[in-house]
């Protein structure tokens, strides 16, 4: 006899995961997928995105791909009106996807730089939500997630744009939290640590053990699926009573003084 109440599954549930063609967004579809989430793919680069998709797809599960740049609002809309229309409503949102760009406050590429980080880190965040908002009030446990960084609890030299950008995901997802809370609707945050992902393989294995040797508690780089699973516990029906948090996925990185 099953002694709890609430239940663990997302199965049957609408997810849109962006930046879903690699790293962390394509863990967390291919995770979903695999929980039994019908997953609407969106991603700015369409091979890679295809290739998910069809793996996705080779797996029997329900998904579609959105080729999107998360820079047009207008475009936004357009595209959450099909994955509605598509799947028959929304019922949790990921907003994952991400761009790094590091350079020095009185670089030439500054603004340049300044601009298309906070609109693609931060400005898309509150697109995606407010076009997923409409359908998200019909859904019996509407979830969103944000993916922030630990770069918005610490800071690198170089990257104010990007710890600017991560640390207003943080302080959105308070507030929606506080706003959307009436009505039901979570709002979460996931801070990813150091990851194998795209933004990461520049940096040699020698220098990512070192790091990870120095910095991290666990002493290693994470997989992103380590980071899908964190994501997956906060749409979880039974994860309704958690709201405004801010996760660390770290390994221990921003709780290690030394």
């Amino acid at each position: 006899m099953k002694l709890s109440k609430l239940s663990r599954s997302i199965e049957g549930k609408v997810a849109i995961v962006t930046g879903a063609a690699s790293g962390m967004g394509e863990a967390t579809a291919k995770l979903f997928a695999d929980e039994g989430a019908k997953v609407a793919c969106i991603d700015l680069n369409a091979a890679p995105l295809a290739r998910v998709v069809g793996e996705i797809e080779s797996a029997r599960h329900e998904v579609k791909g959105w080729t999107l740049d998360l820079s047009n609002r207008a475009a936004i809309k357009a595209v959450f009106e099909q994955i509605a229309a598509h799947f028959g409503g929304i019922d949790i949102l990921v907003n994952n996807a991400g761009i790094s760009i590091f350079t020095a406050i009185d670089g030439a590429d500054y603004e340049a730089a300044w601009d298309k980080t906070l609109a693609v880190l931060l400005t898309a965040h509150t697109a995606t939500i407010r076009a997923a908002l409409p359908y998200l009030r019909k859904a019996a446990h509407p979830r969103i997630v944000n993916i922030a960084s630990t770069e918005g609890l610490g800071a690198t030299k170089f990257g104010s744009p990007y710890t600017a950008a991560k640390t207003g995901v943080i302080g959105l997802t308070r507030s929606l939290a506080v706003e959307l809370g009436p009505e039901g609707i979570t709002v979460n945050c996931i801070c990813p640590g150091p990851i194998r992902t795209g933004m990461t393989a520049g940096i040699s294995e020698e220098n990512k053990q070192e790091y990870a040797r120095r910095r991290v508690a666990l002493k290693r780089y994470a997989d992103p699926e380590e980071v899908a699973h964190g994501t997956l516990n906060f749409c979880l029906p039974a994860s309704g009573f958690m709201t405004g948090a801010t996760l660390p996925v770290d390994g221990g990185l921003t709780i290690k003084n030394a």
